[in-house]
């Protein structure tokens, strides 16, 4: 059962990570990226800190106990010297005292000397920790530098994909199918077309129908009655005909001429 359990557990972690990886912004997970990449440089700066520090404590141990080597060391030979003079005075008991003064500092300047030579040892070593920390520092800094250099090239290209997403998503919104809230530019040209085709079609259907054609010559029948009409109405004014077409009427001006003279004549031979 607990078997069973830590899988399940296992497996909805893993879930909600993956959900997670695909739900979150990039631009919020790369200033994370940053964020940690300048804390970690903020601790090894504080690391390095520290190991220079104690690179500077160890090199103010060894000056403070060379100085003190120097001291006593002067003072063991001036112990010596006063011996050595209360010898040549006879001063026996000075000589024993001044011996044993210098036998104390020659001790202590043994010891001093122990000191001074570890203090040496860890000096050196110190100065190569605190010059190593100061190379990771640089080359982190280096490092920090080119990262947030390319954070605002990755910035500019998560820019850049967002105007195609949204020219994607524009695009595809053209050619969308129906059922969207507001027709697409397909959906509408598809509708103009069908309109237009349909009166086309019927358009086709009128001109060829007997109705069309009577139509047809009834326009004609009257547009040669206005051009007679007004190749008589030139007659009457003694006005030359059209140019463009003089034999048509030409004979459309003689036809209305006549008739008004067959009309007189008719009317004349019934009081003949």
């Amino acid at each position: 059962m607990f078997k069973v359990l830590r899988r399940w557990w296992a497996y909805v972690t893993a879930k909600l990570g993956m959900s997670l990886e695909e739900r979150a912004d990039p631009k919020v997970q790369l200033e994370q990226a940053i964020a940690e990449a300048q804390d970690q440089q903020r601790r090894l700066k504080e690391q390095a800190a520290n190991v220079i520090a104690h690179q500077k404590q160890t090199e103010l141990r060894l000056n403070r106990a060379m100085s003190d080597l120097e001291k006593v060391s002067g003072n063991a030979r001036q112990a010596l010297l006063m011996a050595d003079e209360a010898t040549k005075s006879g001063q026996q008991d000075k000589v024993m005292q001044y011996t044993a003064t210098a036998e104390s500092f020659a001790n202590r300047l043994i010891a001093l000397e122990r000191e001074v030579e570890d203090l040496k040892a860890l000096h050196l070593q110190s100065t190569e920790a605190a010059n190593q920390a100061k190379a990771a520092v640089q080359q982190n800094s280096s490092a920090l530098q080119q990262k947030l250099a390319e954070r605002q090239k990755l910035l500019s290209q998560l820019d850049q994909a967002k105007m195609q997403e949204q020219m994607n998503s524009a695009m595809s919104s053209l050619s969308e199918a129906v059922g969207q809230d507001v027709p697409t530019l397909n959906e509408v040209r598809d509708k103009i077309e069908a309109r237009y085709a349909k009166a086309k079609g019927m358009a086709e259907l009128t001109e060829s129908s007997v109705e069309s054609r009577m139509l047809e010559v009834e326009q004609a029948a009257m547009n040669s009655e206005a051009q007679a009409r007004l190749a008589q109405i030139r007659s009457q004014l003694g006005l030359a005909a059209a140019t463009d077409e003089p034999g048509q009427v030409a004979g459309a001006a003689e036809a209305p001429a006549d008739a008004p003279s067959d009309a007189q004549g008719g009317t004349a031979s019934p009081g003949a």
